[in-house]
């Protein structure tokens, strides 16, 4: 998946470095270029670089300096009706158990008091193209994997793409009117904000983008972030796209909310119950599963977690992003289910392969929460 492939941008090798001292906006230390595929290196001592190419096997290179990037190479290119070639950018916190130097990130969302950010870009003609603003969240603090809702920023879109899902409205932020989109890409949900016209600058509250996404019902003030990233996905071209500047502070402060328990409530009650319901036969299986919100509340994004017995493989599932690794199985909502509200019911299903005899899986937990059975 694209978002997957593209988080898998970790830590990489500096292929080479130039001693070229030309700044993309200011003054600069020594360039540093990389051309490998998920290459990555600091500036500032504060941000990380990524060339981060994972959508063609096609050479990518970089010139970093201590401003921002410029995209230097660039010989792949993608259907616009796809997912583009890569994603390079410049980013802060941590991504896939990439961290940047001294982060605060993951923070709760409760716990912001302000998040600011500024973006500069140089554009060039002739290219299919994005400039996006990345804004990642997840139920929990994680500093690896995919998380579960990316928030898209479109500072400018050049040729026939768009943005995933489908236009649910507009909204005024930033001091600008947005197309609103909302979808999934199957590994997470995205909410995008498009501008009518290309923003070559922008200094902005990332809060703002925040909380709307929350009053959207996508996230909740439990959810962290976990990294804030800008740079292009490029589909054709896009040799001379450059980030000229990048700046973002997160700062704490706000009201602190629990992180979603590991364990059951005191109480002893679970705020979910699972239905699970199987056909079996010689070599193979079907299961649908039903996830139901008991508690008082929306839940606004939701995995459910559980493990299979011995012999069972998960082969293609539907209505959600069902992965497993062992006997373990981690099922993600997709977008058109990912809020349940108090007393509603999600359901998907999946089909798999069987060797030996056929048993259901014991135990469910929510979010982290431990479900009851129905």
């Amino acid at each position: 998946m694209k978002r997957q492939l593209r988080a898998l941008a970790a830590a990489g090798l500096l292929l080479t470095s130039s001693l070229v001292a030309v700044a993309l906006g200011g003054n600069a230390s020594a360039d540093t270029l990389i051309c490998e595929q998920y290459g990555s290196t600091t500036i500032q001592g504060r941000y990380v670089v990524q060339n981060n190419r994972w959508g063609t096997t096609a050479q990518q290179c970089i010139n970093v300096t201590n401003n921002g990037f410029e995209i230097t190479t660039l010989n792949g290119s993608s259907p616009t009706n796809g997912a583009p070639t890569a994603y390079p950018s410049v980013f802060f916190g941590c991504h896939y158990t990439n961290c940047s130097p001294g982060t605060n990130l993951p923070i709760q969302v409760s716990q912001i008091s302000s998040a600011t950010s500024s973006i500069s870009y140089r554009y060039v003609s002739g290219a299919t193209y994005n400039a996006s603003y990345d804004i990642w969240l997840d139920p929990s603090p994680k500093r690896d994997g995919v998380n579960q809702m990316e928030i898209m920023i479109w500072l400018n879109r050049q040729g026939p793409i768009q943005p995933i899902g489908s236009v649910v409205g507009s909204v005024n932020l930033a001091g600008r009117t947005w197309e609103v989109w909302r979808g999934s890409n199957g590994s997470n949900n995205v909410i995008s904000y498009v501008a009518s016209s290309a923003i070559s600058s922008l200094n902005f509250s990332v809060l703002d983008f925040i909380n709307d996404t929350r009053n959207r019902g996508a996230i909740t003030n439990s959810w962290y972030l976990t990294s804030i990233q800008a740079g292009f996905e490029p589909w054709q071209g896009g040799v001379g796209l450059a980030v000229t500047s990048f700046s973002a502070n997160v700062n704490g402060g706000g009201n602190p909310t629990n992180p979603p328990p590991t364990t059951p409530p005191p109480s002893g009650g679970a705020s979910c119950a699972v239905k699970y319901t199987a056909n079996s036969w010689n070599n193979g299986f079907t299961a649908d599963v039903q996830v139901t919100n008991t508690g008082s509340s929306a839940i606004n994004g939701w995995t459910l977690n559980y493990s299979l017995p011995s012999g069972q493989t998960v082969t293609n599932a539907w209505n959600a992003t069902v992965s497993q690794s062992g006997s373990a199985v981690t099922a993600r909502n997709v977008g058109h289910n990912g809020s349940i509200a108090p007393g509603g019911t999600a359901s998907f299903g999946y089909q798999g392969t069987l060797n030996g005899s056929y048993s259901s899986p014991s135990s469910f937990s929510l979010n982290g929460a431990t479900c009851s059975r129905n």
